[in-house]
């Protein structure tokens, strides 16, 4: 079988159930953005030790992010014929990792810039992705909706990559480069 078929030549692409659509569709746009994001996560996976103890988590993630883009490249009429779900603990799961971590780091008054670690560098690059799949997640949702429980997956999995970045700083005994506090953010809670 080869792996060129010639038939996005003219600038379309086959999604699931058969249609045809540009390249540039918001469809595509989404999806493109969420393999980017799985590509990131294999990044970080490939810098981490086998052992790590994050290996099993971050590659459960990636399998979820391909189901996520199997219902994002199926038409919300067809969905119900589409075999590939969600876990529905998905986000709970996240929402977990995501207070373990944040309870183990520490100072958090900061915004923090992107870098230290390759690994935590690309957890940045990563976190930013996903806020994109996000915008491009929610501009299909208004065409053609898409299920609440891949949305709130994608939010989620960028508040998780950002503290997974913070923790893998913490854990490799670096210090975050620092840009500036929280300040304005406290002010407006007692006001």
């Amino acid at each position: 079988m080869k792996i060129y078929t010639r038939t996005g030549d003219d600038g379309t692409t086959g999604i699931h159930g058969g249609d045809r659509v540009p390249k540039d569709d918001p469809r595509i746009e989404a999806n493109g953005a969420l393999d980017e994001l799985n590509c990131h996560l294999g990044i970080v996976r490939a810098q981490l030790s086998p052992d790590d103890p994050w290996q099993e988590r971050l590659h459960r993630l990636q399998r979820e992010l391909m189901a996520a883009m199997s219902l994002v490249a199926t038409p919300s009429a067809r969905r119900d014929r589409n075999p590939n779900r969600l876990d529905d603990t998905l986000t709970s799961d996240c929402e977990q990792w995501i207070d373990a971590l944040a309870a183990e780091c520490t100072d958090r008054d900061w915004f923090v810039l992107p870098g230290g670690t390759p690994a935590a560098a690309r957890l940045q690059l990563a976190r930013s992705v996903a806020r994109r799949a996000e915008r491009s997640l929610w501009t299909l949702h208004r065409l053609d909706p898409l299920p609440a429980e891949l949305l709130r997956f994608v939010n989620r999995l960028s508040d998780l990559l950002f503290i997974l970045a913070r923790a893998e700083m913490q854990r490799s005994g670096l210090t975050e480069e620092r840009w500036k506090s929280f300040g304005y953010k406290n002010r407006h809670r007692h006001e």
